[in-house]
């Protein structure tokens, strides 16, 4: 059974000024997604779904349907406000849904074979794909899931310090945790980060940062509801808190329901957050069309 392609469209990019998902990146109008279902498509998942609020259906099939038409099946999963699905009957007031983790649990009704989790906006290379969808198809299993670790060092800016989840791999090649390092840049040739002191702390050269690609079988959404409730429960009252992936895999590796094999990439990542980063991506993105690595023109 070939591989799902979970996409995370469902975000309102408050930061970027307008809708990044369908942007356009590439010569021909392509949007990072694009990249993303081309490389899917060549290393060999079956499906694309997209998780997007309702109010961008219409929008959304009209940019991709077209070019996607012979190419992958693809169907829509609605991010929303409505907890009724996941057993919890409380209208909670919120300005934005409950995250990532919460986007995944609303395709349970959805997705019957492995697939894997990207977010809309990042670009993540043919290399993370490939091998993703050989663990996807070969390796998975309920208790043995998978993420994507990047080599820090591809996952970079040049113009200042980012924000990254640095994992923590034990002997077995297997998650132990991951850990938000926050102002990591490059000093003196040497890859660091800032503590809340402003000390300075290298980083392995072997580290492997997550960029929130994961692999999952459809056991995580029975696993990831109940912890959702408990979160639901202890933050109704705060609306700026969210159900992250990286919670879910923190509990089953930390209760041993789960193990998550940490699969290097050697790809490099590049993604968009503000206005400022397109002509970064553009101009990344030429690059790779410069040499081969994509065609000028992705669906023609």
């Amino acid at each position: 059974m070939k591989p799902t392609l979970l996409i995370l469209a469902a975000g309102m990019a408050s930061r970027y000024g307008s809708m990044k998902q369908t942007d356009a990146f590439g010569p021909h109008g392509e949007t990072i997604i694009d990249y993303s279902i081309y490389d899917a498509i060549r290393a060999g998942f079956g499906k694309v779904s997209f998780i997007i609020r309702e109010e961008f259906l219409d929008n959304f099939k009209s940019i991709f349907e077209p070019k996607l038409k012979n190419q992958i099946e693809t169907d829509y999963v609605f991010q929303s406000y409505d907890l009724k699905p996941f057993g919890i009957d409380k209208a909670i007031e919120r300005q934005k849904p409950w995250g990532t983790g919460h986007a995944v649990l609303a395709a349970k009704n959805q997705i019957n074979e492995p697939f894997c989790v990207i977010n809309a906006d990042d670009f993540y290379g043919f290399d993370a794909f490939e091998k993703m969808s050989l663990f996807l198809r070969n390796d998975v299993r309920d208790d043995y899931y998978s993420l994507m670790g990047y080599e820090v060092d591809k996952t970079l800016s040049d113009y200042g310090s980012v924000s990254r989840g640095i994992c923590k791999v034990n002997p077995e090649g297997n998650l132990e945790e991951i850990n938000e390092r926050v102002k990591v840049y490059t000093k003196d040739e040497e890859i660091v980060y800032e503590e809340e002191s402003g000390n300075t702390v290298p980083l392995h050269q072997n580290a492997r940062a997550s960029m929130n690609f994961w692999g999952f079988t459809p056991a995580i959404f029975e696993q990831s509801e109940t912890m959702f409730k408990r979160f639901v429960e202890a933050n109704q009252n705060n609306p700026k808190s969210e159900f992250f992936i990286p919670l879910m895999a923190e509990e089953l590796v930390k209760t041993g329901k789960a193990n998550f094999k940490v699969i290097p990439t050697s790809s490099k990542w590049f993604g968009v957050t503000y206005k400022e980063d397109k002509p970064i991506v553009m101009k990344s993105l030429a690059d790779l069309l410069a040499n081969g690595s994509y065609p000028q023109n992705l669906w023609k």
